[in-house]
């Protein structure tokens, strides 16, 4: 496809919106993609990045190897993300500190109207729909009810984390940070990604160090999960596109217990930074809740996260029309 500036610069903007995704669970990075028009030709992209590349390059020079796998448009679109991840995160962290309810109560408006923007692409409601839609929802509930395998500073675990929250960039439904969320590794993610802009501005090199070795880890468990995921993701859903709902329905559906707003704090962990930090909560009423609950704004903001599914289904919903 033969691209100019403007075209690019456009691309760069959408992933400005996939990276905004990405960033906030609920909202899938794949959603945004494939709403804007360019899921199939990242996927393509993606499924054309191997070793044949490296041939290539010896072969007929770098050029070549770059066009064939589409790298000007790879490069614009993840320059956009990565501007979009940088920017938010530090309002992320500020919002996990300070208003907690408001921001979970965000999400969980994001993730409910996610279940039935998914739920709705379902187009044959068989019995194994159904089946998978309760296994799912059982297991991921569970998830949520356990205590991470490992501490979410742990090398081996953000391998981990970044290998299996590359899924949202592959599916459209996931979010990467939703993944993240459920695998206790979002704020830790969060503050990798501002402790690594910290480093650089304040010249702190023992937690810039610290930083870049836990954003290479997610990073590289990201690519090693983007190569082995793609093709059987991609697979799925052209050929169990309802069975691959049903799963991600489920899936959200017994994540919300994640997400929900209020709760108790059960167990804590110190963190890599010295500090007392969350490892076990459990969810609970708001009238249980120690403190002001925020009831009324918080409706106001599921609200808001809700509405905003919503006008992203309207808007992809006038661009499969145009």
């Amino acid at each position: 496809m033969q691209r100019q500036f403007k075209d690019y610069f456009f691309v760069t903007l959408k992933g400005i919106a996939m990276g905004a995704a990405d960033v906030v669970p609920g909202v899938s990075g794949g959603t945004i993609a494939f709403i804007s028009g360019i899921y199939e030709e990242l996927i393509e992209s993606i499924d054309n990045i191997n070793f044949n590349v490296f041939k290539l390059w010896k072969q007929d020079g770098l050029k070549v190897a770059w066009r064939t796998i589409n790298g000007p448009f790879l490069l614009a679109l993840f320059s956009g993300i990565a501007i979009s991840i940088l920017s938010l995160a530090k309002i992320i962290k500020y919002l996990l500190h300070n208003e907690p309810i408001l921001l979970w109560s965000f999400f969980f408006g994001l993730v409910l109207a996610s279940i039935l923007y998914i739920g709705k692409q379902i187009n044959s409601w068989s019995p194994s729909v159904f089946v998978a839609i309760i296994i799912t929802s059982i297991i991921s509930y569970y998830i949520t009810l356990a205590e991470p395998f490992a501490s979410p500073d742990s090398p081996y675990y953000l391998l981990f984390c970044g290998f299996i929250a590359i899924i949202a960039m592959i599916l459209p439904g996931v979010s990467g940070a939703f993944i993240l969320l459920i695998l206790g590794a979002y704020e830790t993610a969060i503050n990798t990604v501002n402790n690594l802009i910290e480093g650089v501005t304040t010249m702190n090199l023992d937690l810039f160090i610290d930083a870049i070795i836990k954003f290479f880890l997610l990073a590289i468990g990201a690519i090693v999960g983007l190569k082995v995921f793609s093709k059987i993701l991609n697979w799925m859903f052209k050929n169990h596109k309802n069975l691959t709902l049903a799963i991600l329905t489920g899936f959200m559906i017994g994540s919300l217990n994640k997400i929900w707003p209020w709760k108790l704090v059960t167990k804590t962990r110190i963190n890599s930074e010295g500090l007392e930090v969350t490892a076990l909560d459990e969810s609970i009423l708001p009238s249980s809740y120690v403190g002001d609950n925020q009831l009324v704004i918080a409706v106001i903001f599921i609200a808001i996260g809700f509405a905003a599914i919503l006008i992203l289904e309207r808007l992809g919903k006038k661009k499969t029309t145009a």
